[in-house]
């Protein structure tokens, strides 16, 4: 007997974990040294004693008693949180002692996880700071550039509609910089420091934009993730929620917006815990909204929830001062973002091509042809036939106005007027002119020699 205690006590020595096994009274009736030695303790002198007179917080005896058997439980001993065991073993269908194990070895795993975690954390918290940061300052309000009386009011109002937190209506016509301004305006505010989250509520699907809006709980239909997903308006708690193309948003979808709008909070689809979310809203829209309600098509409530602060942007045909100024800031920027070495400039000729044109497609347009331009040139300085040709103002050739005066003049005048726009389109390329215009190029030929060209 004495040889089979000595054998269990040299197996408990070898555990490296704490070990403590009591009767079931709560006695301790078995100790390993490891443990001792944690406690500052003769693990020898505790057989006998009590398990709370040896370990503070025990409940081996409350162990001892229920039969429950207690896994991976926090337990602080010696100021420390340590995970342990606490497992009744059985007799005839009775409790008569309790086996516990303290886990020295993975507390201290677990600790350093904990540390690892924690700076993980922080870096995750840091980068997610940067992100927002960049995705707040694509635009400010140096990116609207402008001389015109119309852009210097408009960017004083929006720099006094950053400091409020009233809600902004921006209308203006498709490509005039309607989110410039948004983001100019959250980036100037008190919460430029929290996200910018943009909805498109035109690209997205109607059947979607409720969830997309608001989020849903896990299960909430079929495809939905287990774990549930949160809305536009949740992640924008603390930052800006930009409503783009609110005049798309669908009529059944309107009242709900109002109440988020005016409560700050809604629930998600599926779900029962109401939300709150401190956000401001900017909507943008292309659409006249005050036609919108008269046609029955836009909640006149919710219109004036949104229109408190109302900006309207002016299309670039109608401040054509700007359109110089706008040219040499995106040309600008795109040689910046190719790294190119050259400066670009526009030709007194096209200059004043550009401010001859309508623009319809405003800023968006500007930008498109820039490009173009820039990824065909050659040269350092942009002229007339590295434009598109519809750009070019015709009235500047100057016809003989005997030339038009018969049908057949009028005939040749748009014949001569055709070729010329096709071989500046081809850069001079008479095979490729010949191709365009659907004749032989022989035939070409005829006509250059015919018209002098």
């Amino acid at each position: 007997m004495q040889n089979q205690l000595e054998m269990y006590e040299l197996i408990l020595d070898s555990i490296y974990n704490g070990v403590m096994i009591t009767d079931d009274q709560g006695r301790v009736t078995h100790m390993n040294k490891p443990y001792g030695e944690f406690l500052g303790l003769d693990h020898q002198k505790q057989i006998g004693k009590h398990c709370t007179e040896v370990v503070e917080n025990s409940r081996m005896h409350i162990v001892a008693r229920s039969g429950k058997p207690e896994i991976n439980d926090t337990q602080r001993i010696m100021g420390q949180n340590m995970v342990v065991q606490r497992i009744p073993i059985r007799k005839d269908g009775r409790v008569v002692a309790v086996y516990g194990q303290v886990m020295f070895k993975d507390i201290r795993d677990v600790s350093d996880l904990a540390s690892r975690l924690s700076l993980l954390q922080s870096k995750v918290e840091m980068y997610e700071q940067e992100l927002i940061n960049l995705r707040s300052t694509r635009y400010t309000f140096a990116s609207i550039v402008g001389v015109s009386p119309a852009i210097h009011q408009l960017k004083q109002g929006a720099r006094k509609a950053a400091e409020s937190d009233s809600p902004v209506c921006i209308t203006g016509e498709s490509g005039t910089g309607k989110e410039v301004f948004a983001q100019a305006i959250h980036q100037a505010g008190p919460r430029r420091m929290h996200p910018f989250v943009r909805i498109n509520c035109a690209a997205i699907p109607r059947d979607l934009l409720e969830s997309e809006l608001f989020g849903y709980a896990g299960g909430a239909f079929t495809g939905a993730l287990a774990k549930g997903k949160p809305g536009k308006f949740e992640l924008g708690n603390r930052g800006t929620v930009f409503l783009d193309e609110i005049g798309e948003l669908p009529l059944e979808m309107q009242p709900k917006l109002l109440q988020a709008l005016e409560e700050k909070e809604f629930e998600r689809i599926g779900g029962t815990k109401l939300i709150k979310s401190d956000f401001r809203v900017i909507a943008a829209t292309n659409q006249d909204l005050e036609k919108m309600i008269k046609e029955h098509r836009f909640r006149k409530d919710l219109y004036y929830r949104l229109n408190v602060i109302p900006m309207f942007l002016p299309p670039l045909r109608e401040r054509k001062e700007d359109i110089i100024p706008l040219a040499g800031h995106i040309l600008r920027q795109f040689s910046e973002e190719r790294a190119a070495s050259r400066v670009v400039e526009l030709s007194a000729e096209v200059q004043d091509a550009f401010q001859a044109y309508q623009w319809p497609g405003n800023v968006r347009e500007l930008a498109n042809v820039l490009e173009r331009i820039l990824s065909t040139m050659d040269g350092e300085v942009v002229s007339l036939p590295d434009c598109p040709l519809y750009l070019i103002d015709q009235e500047k050739r100057r016809p003989d106005v005997s030339e038009s005066s018969t049908l057949r003049g009028i005939l040749e005048k748009t014949e001569r007027e055709t070729i010329c726009r096709v071989l500046r389109e081809s850069r001079g390329n008479k095979l490729e002119a010949s191709r365009r215009l659907g004749i032989h190029r022989t035939h070409l030929y005829k006509k250059l020699q015919k018209y002098s060209l």
